[in-house]
């Protein structure tokens, strides 16, 4: 017997319509679920959005104000895929109301916003998935897999790479991600966490960090319509960048592992270019989102000269083999996201808590906050 379990989403903008598609498509991928989200209502302040998204995806209501949905007693679950700035009041809210919550990283603008979040969820007793997709590819889950059997020996350092172009066009529009008030952080709250959250998913706790942060692009123009995305923006009064573009962050983990977190959002002749390099002390691996499916590895006990081979992942690593019967076919952006809802609605049914958490998002944050500080100061800051 299979339940319906009301779905909602706030906010539909690109996220919100991944979202979407990850419910809609969870029962194709994991038909073993003892439960089926039914798509109840959405939500966007937008005039016209959230019905346009009632009427394509098949929303069974429509609605401008998310507290609506808060009050729904149709609604048990709840995507959060609004602009930073209203994680916190919207995923208390829900969370008070007893919704459970798949809500995008980075949860608020701080830490303290995060972990209100997350102090809400446990006062409620609902449980609280976040959106750090990239920990969901299958060759990050091999990997994860080697590193605790021991495959390259004890990790020594580990590089990790965030760079894209998404804001390297001058045109970019001066939307809400390039204010304080707003968006918070910049590249620190939109790629860094992601760095931040792989880093701790493979190789444990960071202990302290140190890090430095620019802005190449400071002005931009302001949109004259409602936005989604990365638009652009021409003929708009222009204003200041308030957050940064480019932050590069050393790391010493608690395991006493090096690394170095280097993310941009106006990398031009990068798209995506997001991966890791992990060297222990009998190997390496090296993971490029761009060839999601491919896992390099290196491991023996040549020490020196020692080659490099590419494992193709595939069924038996990750989920892998909810979307394809054999190595080597491709899977996307978009499954890394089917897979998060899975780990949600696994989490709802189940008696532990699946995939990134918001004690995860909480621990990200501090990580986060902890390289603005340094940034400002030019000191190591240890974290708790």
């Amino acid at each position: 017997m299979v339940d319906a379990l009301g779905v909602a989403v706030v906010g539909f903008g690109w996220m919100g319509r991944v979202h979407t598609q990850a419910y809609a498509r969870l029962p194709h991928h994991f038909p073993q679920l003892t439960v089926r989200p039914h798509l109840v209502a959405v939500a966007d302040e937008v005039p016209g959005r959230a019905e346009r998204a009632a009427g394509q995806y098949g929303f069974v209501s429509a609605t401008r104000d998310w507290r609506e949905i808060a009050a729904d007693p149709r609604v048990r679950a709840v995507s959060v895929t609004a602009p930073n700035f209203l994680h916190r009041e919207i995923g208390v809210a829900m969370a008070r109301a007893g919704k459970h919550l798949w809500i995008e990283k980075p949860v608020g603008l701080t830490t303290a916003d995060a972990r209100a979040v997350a102090d809400a969820a446990a006062e409620s007793g609902v449980r609280g998935t976040v959106g750090f997709n990239y920990r969901n590819a299958p060759a990050v889950a091999a990997a994860r897999e080697m590193l605790a059997a021991g495959d390259i020996g004890t990790v020594t350092h580990v590089r990790i790479r965030l760079f894209s172009d998404y804001a390297a066009h001058p045109e970019g529009a001066l939307t809400w991600r390039y204010e304080r008030e707003r968006g918070g952080s910049g590249v620190l709250g939109d790629l860094a966490s992601h760095g931040v959250d792989l880093g701790r998913h493979l190789l444990g706790e960071i202990g302290s960090l140190t890090a430095d942060t620019a802005v190449f692009v400071p002005r931009r123009a302001r949109p004259t319509d409602a936005t989604a995305g990365h638009s652009r923006a021409t003929g708009g009064e222009p204003g200041p960048v308030e957050n940064e573009d480019y932050v590069n962050c050393l790391l010493r983990f608690t395991s006493g592992a090096r690394g170095v977190l280097e993310a941009c959002r106006v990398s031009v002749g990068e798209q995506n270019a997001y991966g890791f390099e992990i060297h222990g002390t009998t190997g390496a691996l090296f993971w490029d989102f761009r060839r999601m499916g491919e896992l390099g590895v290196s491991r023996g006990t040549a020490y020196q000269d020692q080659p490099v081979s590419t494992v193709h992942v595939g069924p038996g690593h990750g989920e892998y083999a909810a979307f394809q019967p054999g190595a080597a076919n491709a899977m996307g952006y978009d499954d890394l996201k089917v897979i998060e809802a899975y780990h949600f609605l696994r989490s709802i049914t189940g008696p532990d808590a699946r995939g990134a958490t918001l004690d995860d998002a909480v621990a990200a944050a501090q990580a986060l906050d902890a390289m603005a500080r340094s940034a400002e100061d030019g000191t190591w800051v240890h974290l708790a």
